[in-house]
């Protein structure tokens, strides 16, 4: 009398896991393929004495659906990353010499002799100050920007002293103070910057290499001029 073998579907993905341990299978991802070759395995090999139940069986028809139409949605949703990350590249591309306004403090004077920038004012205040220090620390010149409403103020600092000089190339720290009922609070700045060109990450983020201020990401840029 020969043997009948029941075997289940657990039985067949344990033969599966381990012909992928092995080396015999080229991908240890289990995909609709490997997911049909072990739903007809097991019902070649299936007790003719317990057939499987119609109920079983249309549930892991159901799951195979189920497992196709997420892999259809999953290369789907890869395809638009990828035209989102190239759309996203030229883009960034086009600001190559353009001069962009990023969150900052540091502050390179080049050979235009001008510094151009913005204040956060989170809230209107009687009086906001701009302080600039040089590379060691020192307080070079004081600007009064006056008065301003809740946004962003614009300022130019013309590069030089608190005498008029003009002061030396490299690099100086902004920082801006605005009053308040509370005291005196320090306030973010922005600072411009040339772009001077664009890297792309193999994860497809988009960084900008800007001049004097190194790489910042695309998303820190707040303006473009």
């Amino acid at each position: 009398m020969s043997t009948v073998n029941s075997t289940s579907a657990t039985d067949v993905l344990s033969q599966y896991r381990s012909q992928t341990a092995s080396g015999t299978s080229s991908s240890d991802e289990l995909g609709k393929n490997e997911f049909m070759e072990l739903m007809i395995a097991q019902l070649n090999n299936q007790n003719p004495l317990k057939p499987q139940e119609n109920g079983d069986f249309l549930a892991q028809l159901a799951q195979f659906s189920s497992l196709e139409e997420m892999q259809g949605v999953s290369d789907s949703v890869q395809d638009l990353a990828g035209q989102f990350r190239s759309t996203q590249a030229l883009q960034a591309s086009a600001m190559v010499g353009r001069t962009v306004m990023v969150p900052s403090q540091t502050a390179i004077l080049g050979a235009s002799g001008e510094v151009e920038g913005a204040v956060q004012v989170p809230a209107s205040t009687s009086s906001l100050r701009l302080d600039v220090l040089d590379s060691s620390g020192e307080l070079v010149r004081q600007i009064d920007l006056g008065a301003a409403s809740e946004g962003q103020k614009s300022f130019t600092w013309d590069g030089k002293d608190a005498d008029g000089n003009d002061l030396p190339e490299g690099t100086y720290v902004l920082q801006a103070h605005g009053s308040y009922t509370g005291g005196s609070e320090q306030l973010s700045t922005m600072l411009s910057a040339n772009v001077d060109s664009v890297s792309l990450a193999s994860s497809g983020d988009v960084t900008l290499n800007l001049a004097g201020m190194g790489s910042v990401a695309l998303s820190d840029v707040q303006q473009i001029n």
